[in-house]
């Protein structure tokens, strides 16, 4: 098969026969030349447009489908009607020249025969008639050729047989400036070996002055002289005229053709214009009412077929602004039902709390059972509070009336007020809450409330459902951007779960026992509050391995996220450990070949912000922008230790405002 491949024992021929590939099996091909590839985009490049017009017009691609089919028919048909006027002047061509020929021949050997008859018999009378031959051949050849000019023309020749010894006033004679050579060798060999037959045969007119040719037809016959001895008579006649006659019918039928193409393109772009037009028109109306310009509609002219489709589209988009406006109109009524009950209640609630705070102070007065009813009547009307304040917070987002008041603030001092707020939950469930990335500032602009009240719902839940284990809060500064993510080792999220833990009173699990009272609509409130704030809140979890929530927020107001500080899933998720719980040393170059197509931070405490993912495009959230020196993105590089809050002793669970909502 071959010489062997040293790298893969297996012969080189059938490696190229089975594919092509070079490499041993198992081996990894590198990319492609750098060249190569310049190259193969320099030649893409001024094909994408083209290609892109074409993929998205229909109109385009029927009138161009309709030339090319157009030009093919009018070839085939141009090649056939030039087949058969070119085969019908060839054949009337050849049965004139045949006709013309036999009647030459025949007045050739009618002149010959009387020429013999007046031939004298003494030997001095020989000599005078070897002189009379070539007198004789010029005078036939030019009462032959008078008939013709410039139709055809007329050559004698000797003949090559033998029979008749050479004389030499019997060379060559021609019409005009007609070469000897004109005419083939075979064909005068033909003549002779045909002796009395006449043959013909196509070839070329060779002109002695100019040196040009021209296609011609031949016709010869070996004849008898006046003296009997053997000659070859030639008639030559040209296709001048046929060709003149041929190019006048290819230049019609090319102008023909050109025309029908044209026209037949001009006729396709007509119609489908009339289809096509209509099509556009939908689909512009189409994309201005899903923008949400609901009165938009198609004008319809006509009874045909296009006019139908365009009635049925308009009252299919006036049924559909009667429904929207239908819904916007039931979800106005209802959002404000909400605002005011909302409003409505707070004066009765503010009557009830303060009965309940009395009835909840004087408790110990009570006997157990009137005491555990006012402790209960406390913290139902506490959760009541907070329940109504999260549902006039919701109405103002839905009604589009929160206001966002941005400041610069270090993100350091809203975090650390978050934790001191939930250490006493976090005492109760024996859970420690560490802070990594403070040594550095992380400043933004943005609104100190919103985002205390975000982190708060944050950090709550990941004590609620974190089983007693530690707590991770790490910031993070880079790229214009600002990022605060809350790890717990807790339950963890089901897949699919990740994006509705921020619907409105949504719930994992409606068994689950929980201690803070939450509303439910907690992170409905703090998605909404970072979308405010032109930011991110986004959320990864596994089954059992916890969950990590991410808040990423523009460093300057109004700016636009292109990327997170901090990786959306943790270096420490199951995913991520894998390949370095079951890696083997490597050499380098299997190493490298071995790097993910997404590459992560490693889970060191000496690095500093997570490396770029260059997978991820601008704006998306799974990007991940490089850090700088001078702004560390976790607080356990350089060797130090995760900063921890102390967790102070106290029997009273924590009960913020926001609480734990029902996503969790």
């Amino acid at each position: 098969m071959g010489r062997p491949d040293p790298a893969g024992e297996i012969p080189l021929l059938r490696r190229l026969w089975s594919g092509g590939h070079l490499l041993p099996d198992g081996a990894s091909g590198g990319p492609a030349h750098p060249v190569i590839r310049l190259f193969g985009r320099w030649a893409r490049r001024p094909l994408l447009p083209a290609a892109r017009l074409w993929r998205r017009n229909i109109q385009l691609r029927v009138v161009a489908t309709t030339l090319l089919m157009s030009l093919g028919v009018v070839l085939l048909l141009g090649l056939v009607v030039i087949g058969q006027v070119r085969n019908g002047l060839l054949d009337a061509k050849r049965h004139a020249a045949q006709g013309q020929a036999v009647g030459g021949f025949e007045v050739a050997e009618q002149m010959a025969d009387r020429k013999s008859d007046n031939r004298g018999q003494d030997g001095a009378g020989a000599g005078a008639g070897a002189q009379d031959s070539g007198a004789w051949l010029n005078a036939l050849v030019e009462q032959l050729a008078s008939g013709g000019k410039g139709a055809y023309s007329v050559m004698a020749l000797s003949s090559d047989s033998g029979e008749t010894p050479y004389v030499a006033s019997r060379g060559p004679r021609a019409s005009g400036d007609v070469q000897p050579d004109s005419v083939p060798a075979d064909l005068r060999r033909r003549v002779d070996e045909g002796r009395t037959a006449p043959y013909e045969r196509y070839g070329k007119i060779v002109h002695a002055g100019s040196g040009g040719s021209e296609p011609a037809l031949i016709i010869g016959k070996r004849l008898d002289d006046n003296r009997g001895d053997a000659y070859q008579l030639y008639y030559l006649f040209p296709f001048t005229q046929e060709e003149k006659s041929l190019s006048l019918v290819k230049g019609t039928l090319a102008t023909a053709g050109v025309f029908v193409v044209v026209l037949l393109g001009a006729i396709a772009w007509v119609v489908v214009r009339q289809v096509v037009t209509p099509v556009r028109m939908a689909a512009g109306i189409s994309e201005r009412l899903a923008a949400g310009l609901l009165q938009e509609r198609m004008k319809v002219t006509g009874e045909d077929d296009i006019a139908r489709l365009g009635e049925s589209f308009n009252k299919m988009a006036q049924n559909l602004q009667l429904k929207i406006q239908q819904l916007e109109e039931l979800s106005r009524m209802q959002r404000r039902f909400v605002s005011d009950v909302s409003h409505e209640l707070r004066t009765p609630l503010t009557t009830v709390r303060m009965a309940a705070d009395v009835i909840h102070e004087a408790r110990e007065d009570f006997d157990p059972i009137t005491a555990r009813s006012a402790e209960l009547l406390w913290g139902q009307v506490d959760r009541f509070e907070s329940l109504l304040s999260d549902l006039l917070e919701i109405s103002r987002f839905d009604a589009g009336a929160a206001a966002l008041e941005a400041e610069p603030i270090d993100l350091r001092d809203v975090v650390h007020r978050v934790v001191d707020g939930a250490e006493p939950l976090a005492e109760a469930k024996g859970t420690r809450i560490l802070v990594r990335g403070a040594e550095a500032p992380v400043i933004a602009e943005a609104d100190p409330r919103r985002v205390e009240r975000v982190l708060r719902n944050l950090v709550v839940n990941a004590v609620e459902h974190g089983e007693g284990r530690d707590v991770v809060v790490r910031l993070a500064t880079a790229g214009g951007a600002v990022a605060v993510a809350v790890r717990d080792f807790g339950v963890g999220l089901k897949p699919g779960e990740a994006t509705r833990v921020f619907n409105r009173f949504w719930r994992a699990d409606p068994a689950r026992a929980r201690t803070t009272g939450g509303t439910g609509l907690g992170l409905s409130i703090a998605v909404e509050d970072a979308r405010l704030h032109g930011g991110w809140l986004q959320a990864w979890g596994e089954p059992g391995g916890g969950s990590q929530f991410r808040l990423t927020l523009p460093r300057t107001a109004g700016d636009v996220l292109r990327g997170s500080p901090i990786p959306l899933e943790p270096e420490d998720s199951r995913r991520n450990r894998r390949p370095s719980e079951t890696a083997t040393p490597q050499p380098a170059a299997e190493r490298l070949a071995a790097v993910p197509a997404q590459p992560r931070s490693a889970p060191s405490a000496d690095t500093g912000a997570p490396s770029a993912d260059p997978t991820a495009l601008p704006g998306n959230g799974a990007r991940v922008v490089r850090g700088t020196p001078e702004t560390p993105s976790d607080g356990a590089r350089g060797g130090q230790e995760p900063s921890a809050r102390p967790v102070p002793s106290s029997e009273t669970p924590l009960n913020e405002g926001e609480g734990r909502p029902r996503g969790r």
